[in-house]
């Protein structure tokens, strides 16, 4: 593939122990309503939505809570807060398969990632998943350490 045929996408934040806790399920590409200041902020790619989820409000309406994009150092006054809630633009039929999850089937809406798709524009990518207990957890630590081990005696045989 050569280098012109590669989307480009610059991945702002990604949320790697989401895959650990929980069990994911469909995921959803939705936009992000943001300020100035919050687009350059994430293009410096210094944003975390690790502890941050989504949640659906009375109006219908996908609002992601406690991600964290820290300030702009070069912006003056009109600078934003860092972890106030943004609002997330899907499709109502997506938003309503989402809220029907969370309902009616007790999952959480998890950000996988944050990132600018080709147009430059600010994506994210979230998904209905279910908490793991702590047994699940060491069941996918065990089969993360045996496809490593399974890698390296493959390496050492030939």
């Amino acid at each position: 593939m050569a280098a012109k045929d590669k989307p480009t996408i610059k991945i702002a934040a990604d949320n790697r122990r989401a895959r650990y806790d929980f069990e994911i399920g469909d995921a959803l590409e939705a936009g992000i309503m943001l300020t100035g200041t919050e687009v350059k902020s994430l293009r410096t790619g210094k944003a975390t939505i690790a502890e941050s989820y989504v949640g659906v409000d009375r109006h219908g309406e996908l609002w992601l809570y406690n991600a964290n994009i820290p300030e702009y150092l070069q912006a003056n006054r009109f600078n934003h807060e860092p972890r106030r809630p943004r609002k997330l633009l899907a499709k109502s039929r997506e938003i309503a398969k989402l809220a029907q999850g969370v309902e009616r089937q007790g999952m959480t809406i998890v950000p996988l990632k944050m990132y600018f798709n080709e147009k430059g524009r600010a994506k994210i990518e979230i998904a209905l998943g279910r908490g793991k207990k702590l047994h699940d957890k060491r069941e996918t630590e065990k089969a993360r350490d045996w496809k490593k081990e399974q890698g390296r005696l493959m390496r050492e045989r030939g």
